[in-house]
C-alpha cells in the first residue's frame, strides 16, 4: 500500500489530503486512504475530517486504540482491529490481519469509486434519517449509479440471460392468526426478482390490513433463504427515473418495517444482498447455523439497494455496514449474532 495512503495525525490534518478530488473525466482520484491509528502519540492531536466531501477514510489498528481517539473512531468509515478487538465498539471490525484486510478492501473499492464514495456519504445519511426516507436517499443513489459507468461496464462485463417464470415465487399459509409467507423460487436461489418482490409486498400488506393476523413468519424453500437480486434483471427498467419510483413504491423492506413487530424472519443458507437487507426490518431474525450474509453490490457499481443501508446500518451501526459493502467480504452466524445482524441461531 503507498505511504501517501496510510496517514497519521499530521496528515489528517491536512485538509488537501482527506478532500476528494476528481479527475478532469469526474473519477474519484485515490478514493480511499488508510488512518494509521498507531502513528498517535499521548500528545499529538486529534483531528476530526471536515463535515465535507473527503477521501473514504479507514482507520488502522494493531494495538488497541486509547480512548481518547473514540471521536476519530466515530468520524471515520471504520476501523479494522485485530480479532479480539472488535467487541470495542461498533466503529471497529475484527480481522486476522488489520493491514492485508485494508490492502484487499482498497483493491476491492477502488475498483468502483464512484460507488465506494457514494455509500460512504449515504451511510452518514441513513444512521440519522427515520426509515421512509433513508429508503428514499438510498434508492436516488443507487438509481444514480445504475445509469453510471461502473455499472455498465459490470453489465458488460455479464450479459443477461433469460430469466425463468415461476407460476407461485412466494407461497402463503394460514394457520390461525399465523401467516406464513415462503419465497418460492428454490431452482435461483430465491433470487429477488420483481415477481418475488411484488409477492412479498402483497402479503405483507395483507398482513398489515388483517387485524386477525398477529404473527408473520417470512421464509425461504431450497438450500438458500435468498441470494440477492436476480442478477439477470438488473438494469431492465427503462430508466433511471422510473427505477427510483418503482423501488420506493414497492419496497419490500418498507411493507416489512411497517408490520415489524409481528414478523419473524428464518432465514438459511445464503442470505446475501436483499437476503439480508430485507428480513434485517423485522422485528426479530432467526438464522440456522450454517447461514451466511454478504452484501457484495459494490462489485456492481451499487449499493445496496433493497432497503440495506437502512435495515443493516440500523442493526450493526453504519460502520460495519460500510465494512460489508466496502470489502464484499461474507459473514457467518458467529459474527452476526455478535453484531446484532441476527437475534437468534437456531435449527432449521
Amino acid at each position: 500500500m503507498p505511504a501517501e495512503d496510510r496517514l497519521g495525525p499530521r496528515e489528517l490534518a491536512d485538509e488537501g489530503i482527506t478532500r476528494l478530488e476528481l479527475a478532469p473525466g469526474g473519477d474519484p482520484v485515490a478514493p480511499v486512504a488508510f488512518v494509521d491509528l498507531d502513528r498517535w502519540g499521548p500528545h499529538d492531536p486529534v483531528p476530526v475530517p471536515a463535515d465535507e466531501p473527503h477521501r473514504v477514510l479507514i482507520g488502522v489498528a494493531e494495538a488497541p486504540p486509547p480512548d481518547r481517539l473514540s471521536p476519530l473512531l466515530h468520524a471515520l468509515a471504520f476501523t479494522l482491529v485485530p480479532a479480539g478487538q472488535g467487541a470495542g465498539g461498533p466503529e471497529r471490525v475484527g480481522v486476522a490481519d488489520p493491514w492485508a484486510t485494508a490492502a484487499s478492501v482498497a483493491e476491492y473499492a477502488e475498483a468502483a469509486p464512484r460507488a465506494a464514495v457514494t455509500l460512504a456519504g449515504l451511510l452518514r445519511l441513513t444512521e440519522r434519517l427515520p426509515v421512509a426516507e433513508g429508503l428514499t436517499a438510498e434508492s436516488l443513489a443507487y438509481s444514480t449509479l445504475l445509469a453510471g459507468p461502473e455499472f455498465a461496464a459490470w453489465r458488460a462485463r455479464s450479459p443477461r440471460r433469460p430469466v425463468p417464470s415461476h407460476p407461485e415465487p412466494v407461497l402463503l399459509s394460514r394457520e390461525g392468526s399465523l401467516l406464513r409467507v415462503t419465497l418460492n423460487r428454490p431452482q435461483r436461489h430465491n433470487a429477488f426478482s420483481r415477481d418475488v418482490r411484488d409477492g412479498l409486498v402483497e402479503a405483507l400488506d395483507l398482513a398489515r390490513l388483517d387485524p386477525t393476523i398477529t404473527e408473520v413468519e417470512l421464509s425461504g424453500k431450497g438450500p438458500s433463504f435468498c441470494s440477492g437480486g436476480d442478477l439477470d434483471e438488473f438494469g431492465t427498467t427503462p430508466d433511471a427515473a422510473t427505477a427510483h419510483l418503482i423501488r420506493v413504491r414497492q419496497s419490500a423492506g418498507h411493507a416489512v418495517h411497517r408490520a415489524a413487530g409481528r414478523i419473524r424472519a428464518r432465514v438459511h443458507g445464503a442470505c446475501i444482498g436483499a437476503g439480508i437487507e430485507v428480513p434485517a426490518f423485522a422485528g426479530r431474525v432467526e438464522a440456522t447455523p450454517e447461514a451466511c450474509f454478504q452484501l457484495p453490490e459494490l462489485r456492481m457499481g451499487l449499493v445496496p439497494g433493497a432497503g440495506g443501508t437502512v435495515s443493516v446500518t440500523r442493526r450493526v451501526g453504519r460502520w460495519r455496514t460500510a465494512y460489508l459493502v466496502l470489502s464484499g467480504a461474507p459473514i457467518d452466524v458467529r459474527t452476526a449474532l455478535e453484531w446484532g445482524l441476527v437475534d437468534a441461531c437456531e435449527a432449521r
